[in-house]
C-alpha cells in the first residue's frame, strides 16, 4: 500500500480543512449527547462528571479545533512559511480525536493516560505553530503561542481535579479557558475585522485605532482576572462596564451599515456583540441581578459559537479559491446560531418557568445551524481548491 497516497488528500492539504470538519462534526455529536444527558435519558459519567464533560468538550474540544484550524492556516499566511500537512497533520488531528474518545474508556484505561492524551494536544499545537513564527521572525504572532500555553494551563487545572491531585481547580480551569478564548478572539478581531470589512465592501476604508485595540483587550483581561480572583461587587461591575464601553467603541469604529447585506460580515459583528453583552451581564451578575451562567453562555454560545461558525465559513471559502459569498442555506445557519444564543441567554430572563423548553429550542437551533454548515462545507473541505492551487 502506498502510504503517501493515503495522506495525499485535500482534507489534509491545510490545517483548516481537517480541523473545521472535526469541529463541525463535534458541534453536532457533543450537543446531541449533552441534550440526552440534560434530559436524563443518558448517563455519561466517565472520566469527567457530566457538567465538566460538557464544558470541557465544547471549549477544549470544539473551540480548540476551530482555533487549531485557524492558526495553522493563518500562520502560513502571516509568515510565508509552511505549516503541517499530510501525515503530520493527520497525526495532530488524531491526537485531538483520541482526546475526545478516551474519556469514555475510563476504568479500562488508566486515568493518567486519558489525561495525558488530551493534555498533549495544545502543547504540540503550540510547538508546531511556533516553528514558522520563529523562522520568519514574525514575533508579534508569539502572542498566540502564549495564549495556547495559557489554555494548556487551564486544561491542566481541570485534569488535576479529575485525577484527584487537587481540589476545586476544575472550575477555575474552565473560567481560565473561557477567558483566554475570548481574549484570543479580541486579538484576532483586530487583525481580521477591518480587513474583512474592506474586502467585503468595496470602497470602504477602516481606520484602525491602536489605543482602542489595547483598551478592549486590556479591559477584558481585567474583568476575567477579577473573576478568577473571586472578586465581585463594585470592582467587577465597574471593570465590566468599562469593557462594554471600549469594546463597543472599537466595534463602532469598524462598523459600516452595509455589512447587513453581507452575511459573512454581519455574522462576525453579531458575534462580537454577544461578547459585549457578556460583559453587560457580567456587570449585572456582580450584584446577583442575573445568574452568572447567562453571562457565561453569552460569551460561549453567543461570542464563541457565533464567531467560530462565521470564521470557519469565511476561511473555508477564501482558502479553497471560492467566491466570498455564502449560500442562502448558510445565511439561514447564521440566523439559527444567533437564535440559539438568544434562546439560551436572553429568553430565560423573560420566561424562567419555560426554561427546559427554551433550552431544547436553543439546542435544536444550534444543531440546525451546524447541520447546514456540514451539509454545505463538508464537500468544500474535502475537495481540491477550485482554482487548482495547493492548500
Amino acid at each position: 500500500m502506498n502510504t503517501h497516497k493515503i495522506f495525499d488528500t485535500p482534507l489534509l492539504g491545510l490545517g483548516f480543512r481537517v480541523f473545521f470538519a472535526l469541529a463541525g462534526s463535534s458541534a453536532l455529536i457533543l450537543i446531541v449527547l449533552w441534550n440526552a444527558i440534560f434530559k436524563g435519558t443518558l448517563s455519561a459519567e466517565n472520566y469527567f462528571s457530566s457538567s465538566y464533560w460538557h464544558a470541557h468538550e465544547m471549549l477544549l474540544g470544539y473551540s480548540v479545533a476551530v482555533i487549531a484550524g485557524f492558526l495553522l492556516t493563518a500562520v502560513k499566511n502571516w509568515t510565508g512559511k509552511p505549516t503541517l500537512t499530510g501525515d503530520k497533520l493527520a497525526g495532530l488531528a488524531l491526537l485531538w480525536l483520541y482526546g475526545r474518545i478516551l474519556p469514555f474508556y475510563a476504568g479500562l484505561l488508566p486515568d493518567t493516560f486519558i489525561a495525558f492524551i488530551d493534555f498533549a494536544f495544545l502543547p504540540v499545537l503550540a510547538y508546531q505553530i511556533s516553528k514558522p513564527v520563529i523562522q520568519a521572525r514574525h514575533f508579534k504572532s508569539l502572542v498566540f503561542i502564549g495564549l495556547l500555553l495559557l489554555l494548556t494551563l487551564g486544561n491542566a487545572l481541570i485534569h488535576a481535579e479529575m485525577l484527584g491531585l487537587c481540589q476545586n481547580t476544575a472550575w477555575i480551569g474552565i473560567q481560565l479557558v473561557v477567558a483566554i478564548i475570548i481574549i484570543m478572539i479580541l486579538v484576532i478581531a483586530g487583525r481580521v475585522f477591518p480587513f474583512f470589512t474592506e474586502r467585503g465592501l468595496h470602497g470602504t476604508l477602516i481606520i484602525k485605532n491602536p489605543l482602542l485595540d489595547a483598551l478592549s483587550i486590556g479591559s477584558a483581561v481585567t474583568v476575567f482576572a477579577l473573576q478568577l480572583s473571586a472578586v465581585s461587587g463594585l470592582f467587577l461591575a465597574l471593570s465590566a462596564i468599562f469593557a462594554v464601553a471600549v469594546n463597543s467603541a472599537r466595534l463602532a469604529g469598524w462598523y459600516v451599515q452595509r455589512i447587513w447585506y453581507v452575511p459573512l460580515l454581519w455574522i462576525l459583528y453579531t458575534g462580537y456583540a454577544w461578547i459585549i453583552l457578556g460583559f453587560i451581564l457580567t456587570a449585572l451578575s456582580a450584584y446577583s441581578w442575573v445568574l452568572p451562567s447567562l453571562a457565561l453562555h453569552a460569551f460561549t454560545l453567543g461570542g464563541i459559537g457565533v464567531l467560530t461558525l462565521g470564521m470557519m465559513t469565511r476561511v473555508s471559502l477564501g482558502h479553497t479559491g471560492r467566491a466570498l459569498r455564502v449560500s442562502n442555506a448558510m445565511a439561514v445557519g447564521f440566523v439559527l446560531i444567533n437564535v440559539a444564543a438568544l434562546l439560551r441567554v436572553l429568553l430565560p430572563l423573560a420566561l424562567p418557568n419555560w426554561y427546559n423548553l427554551i433550552i431544547y429550542g436553543s439546542t435544536l437551533s444550534w444543531l440546525a445551524a451546524f447541520s447546514l454548515f456540514m451539509f454545505v462545507y463538508a464537500p468544500i473541505l474535502t475537495s481540491a481548491r477550485s482554482d487548482g492551487q495547493e492548500g
